[in-house]
């Protein structure tokens, strides 16, 4: 106690009122004011008594010492583990696209590290940030009130605007890459409870403060914050990206929010599902929406506002009243003015803004469920109408909502929960509307100039390889010179050969595994090592090994095939039930794979259980110690809604108590995680205010959408029991919160999409789909669950009200979904050849075509058939052992050490990947990577200030204008006829030889088959 009391009064809390007129302003002490933590001179120290207040008011400003005892910040900090390191293994689905966030093993973010054994002389300080509720206008610089330190106050200025400065769009990428980085993060703050005070100064910085300019870290540690994480966020790469305010001036729910996010979640799913069905094709991803939507709405409030408007009060982000001043003089009120004023709503703002792209995020990606009709529609020839297609993608879809609303207590309110691909979009929030455009590497062009010529450029020259030369497309040179050579067309073709010769002119072809320009160096050169070893060196030598009869196909193709070396024809072992007639099969045929898709299956397998191996051999201890602090969290707190701010009489109170007192020397002390488990971290006290979703809510909507789910099995045949459906929901949901923790704890999802295949398979062998539907309801369900857990968190972070975001979400699915369905059903009547080889402009539905093989081996073949004993690929089984092992040996090599060599190895990067091949082919691997070194290693070296400015608009701008450029193309040029008949050299080369016809190695001899002799 008496230690306590010293150090107490060597430390005194000035307070300077920050309160601006018209502008709601509230702290989390209850009181408006901004604090800011001093040292006292030996002599004030002498005459400071244990009651002196931080509210007294009186200035010693003019006594402060320019270097504090460094007993003072010793006492004040401590060091705590790290217990949580993003992982850098990529999580990719069975089927799904690279995500765009994937942190680095080897960048630090230079500007958040913060060493106090190293601070130099003459600028010794202490300065933190504070949990605070205040409008943005004190964020962005020093207030003219603040109380300051004679001889630092132009150095912390400086270092305030060196970080403000530093966050562009790349720094706030660069910034959340900080997995396995072994640099030294400390908590430069004192505990509140020891002087009084609750409060620190958040007008230092948004995210994280530096003491100096030239302040180095360590290269071998990483630390979190230690003591009590209510004042800020205990993780470093959170506090790096996430300011620790909440301005509760801002604007939320307001007609220009709703119109773009309909906007968007409109144009942008009916987009990705209209390339879905499309090779090659491009994706649009959610931030290029964050990047659009930001001009949009800043032109609204241009096209909108007045100066005469009266001015709004907003309150949880809803409009609370408006009133008129001497300068806004209340004008006749008419019907014109009146519909102004309504969608004038508040101004455009970084939490409209989060919402918007929430909406995005949704309904960006195209509904698994629609590849399920497309399937049955084209494939199996069963069109069982419009409202089951509309029931199925509408359960499929909000079934996972639910889930992620009833379990956000465990994936979304503990502050160890931190889903690092959230990060990204929080920094880059911030990042735009600084409106900050300084040079670079000697660049001096805005990012929006850059993105709009660079978006006109891509969509201009996208009529070249995509409409006038499209052999500059499919760029299969090599093989121009012997168009008939087998070999040549397997090792160097692009449409069904390995592509040794990785160059082409399209941005599709680039970016039609994801944008190289997003993915790290290093996650790149794992999948480029695993495409060398496995697709061009293991893939050549099985091949013309002929082992598994894989001679007698193309060496790389999306389809699967009978003996006689022709396109597997299902309808031939399937009954007019659509159900599997075995004696049918063994007179017509076994499934045939070529040796890539045999090799895809070998590293799906390995890829799920090298993703379990590698995450608990390398971040085991830390999820094992966030899941005891994040459960115990959950105990602490087990009422379902936020409960109100505690208030500053009764912090004071509970900070006398001998029970604060006792955890007070715990958590300067004890380096367990058990201090940390004492208070919510800021962001959950901050959304206290807020109203939250009754869990009712979330119950409901799953309820009602199982039994939706249930209706659609039982009355249409499906051949699915509504038994069968609970056991594909009872999947996710048992494994929805071991997945989400891993993935908001190492940013790798854990795809349960070959399981729900082999379960479905097993219990309800035969029916092909029956196979399907199981298999959406499954993994479909967990995977938007874990979609809606992330844009919760995000929410969490940028303090959007619950409410709010619940009927957002909502809403914004079931617009996508219908907008889907009904240009899905366009698609299917109106391209012609449409999902078959000889479709206009490449619409061969790649992807269905792949889901559809799937069905065929796991619902109508069935796994015991496949894969079990006696079987043709029964050894593929074992690709789940050596996926399980492999990672354990090199971890043993490495010695468990993170700075290893071999911990930069990532073998569940290498091999889930690589499950995009097919429909990808090589060439779309080896040429991404090359764009990828080019302008994450090289350039991101060399002219780095560029890169972090103008590579994510680049990559923005590229997959955008290539959009535009083939809607432009499709819509105004091909599909009305003006093309028929257009041809030339560059039009025809690339398809005069056998990479275009997918020539076998080995003819089958007419009149016979091949393969094993019995059955």
């Amino acid at each position: 106690m008496a230690g306590e009391a010293r150090r107490e009064s060597s430390l005194s809390v000035t307070s300077s009122p920050v309160q601006r007129s018209g502008h709601t302003n509230e702290s989390l002490s209850s009181s408006t004011g901004s604090y800011e933590l001093h040292v006292l001179l030996g002599k004030a120290r002498n005459i400071a008594t244990p009651e002196t207040r931080s509210d007294d008011g009186v200035d010693l400003s003019a006594g402060y010492s320019e270097h504090p005892p460094r007993s003072i910040f010793e006492k004040a900090m401590s060091r705590a583990p790290l217990l949580v390191r993003s992982s850098p293994a990529q999580g990719t689905g069975s089927y799904g696209g690279l995500p765009i966030l994937s942190v680095s093993p080897d960048d630090s973010d230079e500007h958040h590290v913060i060493d106090v054994s190293r601070k130099k002389k003459g600028k010794d300080r202490l300065a933190d940030s504070e949990p605070s509720l205040r409008p943005d206008h004190g964020r962005d610089g020093p207030l003219p009130s603040e109380p300051t330190l004679p001889g630092i106050t132009k150095s912390r200025r400086k270092t305030r605007d060196g970080c403000r400065s530093s966050t562009t769009l790349g720094a706030a990428f660069e910034a959340q890459e900080e997995c396995r980085l072994e640099a030294r993060f400390n908590a430069d703050s004192l505990d509140p409870s020891t002087v009084d005070a609750s409060l620190l100064d958040s007008s230092q910085t948004s995210s994280s403060s530096t003491l100096d300019d030239d302040e180095t870290s360590d290269d071998e540690d990483l630390h979190d914050m230690k003591g009590n994480p209510a004042d800020n966020s205990p993780y470093a790469q959170v506090r790096a990206s996430v300011a620790a305010t909440d301005n509760l001036s801002l604007s939320i729910d307001t007609p220009r929010m709703w119109f773009l996010s309909i906007l968007f979640s409109i144009a942008g799913s009916s987009t990705n599902l209209f390339f879905s069905l499309r090779y090659p094709s491009v994706s649009l991803t959610p931030i290029i929406a964050l990047l659009l939507v930001h001009p949009l709405g800043l032109l609204w409030d241009q096209l909108f506002k007045r100066p005469d408007d009266p001015d709004e009060t907003f309150a949880d982000g809803c409009l609370h009243k408006t009133s008129y001043t001497s300068q806004t003089l209340q004008a006749k009120a008419t019907w014109t003015r009146q519909s102004r004023l309504w969608l004038a709503q508040g101004r455009w703002n970084e939490k409209e803004h989060c919402c918007v792209y929430v909406s995005s995020n949704v309904s960006f990606g195209f509904a698994f469920a629609t590849d399920v009709i497309v399937e049955q529609v084209k494939f199996y020839h069963q069109d069982l109408g419009i409202v089951y297609q509309i029931l199925l993608i509408l359960s499929t879809q909000i079934l996972g909502y639910s889930l992620a609303g009833i379990t956000r207590q465990y994936l979304v309110r503990p502050s160890g929960m931190i889903w690092p691909s959230t990060l990204v979009s929080t920094a880059m929030f911030t990042a735009l509307h600084k409106e900050e455009n300084k040079p670079a590497d000697g660049w001096t062009i805005a990012p929006r100039k850059f993105f709009a010529r660079i978006f006109l450029g891509s969509a201009a020259f996208y009529f070249l390889p995509g409409l006038l030369f499209p052999a500059l497309s499919y760029f299969n040179v090599v093989t121009w010179f012997a168009p008939k050579n087998v070999v040549v067309a397997n090792l160097f073709g692009i449409s069904s050969g390995l592509g040794l010769f990785p160059v082409t002119f399209d941005w599709a072809q680039i970016a039609y595994i994801g944008s190289p320009l997003i993915t790290p160096f290093w996650a790149a050169m794992n999948i480029l090592g695993g495409l060398v070893g496995v697709m061009w060196i293991a893939a050549p030598i099985m091949y013309y090994r002929n082992i598994l009869y894989t001679s007698y196909m193309p060496i790389l193709s999306a389809a699967v095939w009978d003996n006689k070396g022709k396109p597997y024809d299902v309808s031939k072992i399937l009954t007019r039930d659509f159900l599997f007639d075995e004696e049918a099969y063994k007179k017509y045929s076994r499934v045939y794979l070529p040796v890539t898709y045999v090799l895809s299956y070998a590293l799906q397998f390995a890829g799920l259980t090298a993703l379990l191996s590698h995450t608990g051999l390398w971040y085991g201890k830390d999820i094992w110690r966030q899941w005891r602090r994040s459960w115990a969290e959950i105990r602490k707190e087990t009422a379902a809604d936020y409960q109100p701010l505690i208030n500053s009489s009764e912090r004071s109170a509970r900070a006398a108590s001998p029970t604060t007192l006792r955890h007070r020397y715990s958590t300067t002390s004890d380096p367990d995680i058990e201090d940390l488990l004492s208070a919510e971290d800021v962001h959950n006290r901050l959304m206290r205010r807020y109203d939250d979703v009754p869990i009712l809510w979330y119950l409901l909507t799953g309820i009602s959408m199982a039994a939706v789910g249930i209706f659609v099995v039982e009355y249409y045949p499906v051949h699915l029991p509504w038994y069968g459906l609970l056991l594909a929901l009872g999947i996710g949901a048992v494994l929805f919160i071991p997945i989400g923790i891993v993935m908001a704890i190492t940013n790798q999802q854990s795809s349960i999409y070959l399981i729900c295949q082999l379960i479905c398979g097993v219990v309800f062998p035969g029916r092909p789909v029956a196979n399907m539907v199981f298999t959406t309801f499954g993994y479909i369900s967990a995977t938007q669950g874990l979609k809606f857990a992330g844009d919760l968190k995000l929410g969490h972070y940028m303090k959007i009200p619950p409410r709010i975001l619940f009927k957002l979400q909502l809403l914004v699915t079931i617009i996508s979904s219908l907008t889907q369905i009904g240009v899905l059903n366009w698609m299917l009547k109106s391209v012609p050849g449409i999902c078959t080889p000889q479709a206009m402009n490449g619409f061969n539905c790649p992807i269905a075509r792949v889901h559809f093989n799937g069905s065929i081996l796991w619902g109508v073949v069935g796994p015991e058939r496949f894969f079990g004993p006696g079987a043709l690929y029964q050894n593929l089984i074992w690709a789940f052992p050596i996926g399980a092992v492999a990672p354990v040996v090199l971890w043993y090599l490495a010695g468990g050490k993170r700075s290893h060599i071999f911990s930069k190895v990532n073998l569940a990067v290498v091999f889930g990947s690589l499950s995009w091949i097919p429909p990808a082919t090589g060439l779309n691997f080896s040429v991404w990577a090359i764009v990828c070194y080019f302008f994450n290693y090289e350039i991101r070296n060399r002219r780095n200030a560029w890169w972090k400015k103008y590579n994510m608009m680049l990559s923005a701008a590229l997959d955008s204008g290539l959009a535009f450029g083939v809607v432009v193309i499709f819509f105004g040029i091909v599909y009305p006829g003006w093309m028929s008949g257009f041809k030339w050299w560059g039009t025809e080369v690339y398809k005069q030889g056998c990479d275009w016809q997918a020539c076998p190695y080995k003819e089958v001899p007419k009149g016979e088959t091949f393969g094993p002799s019995s059955w």
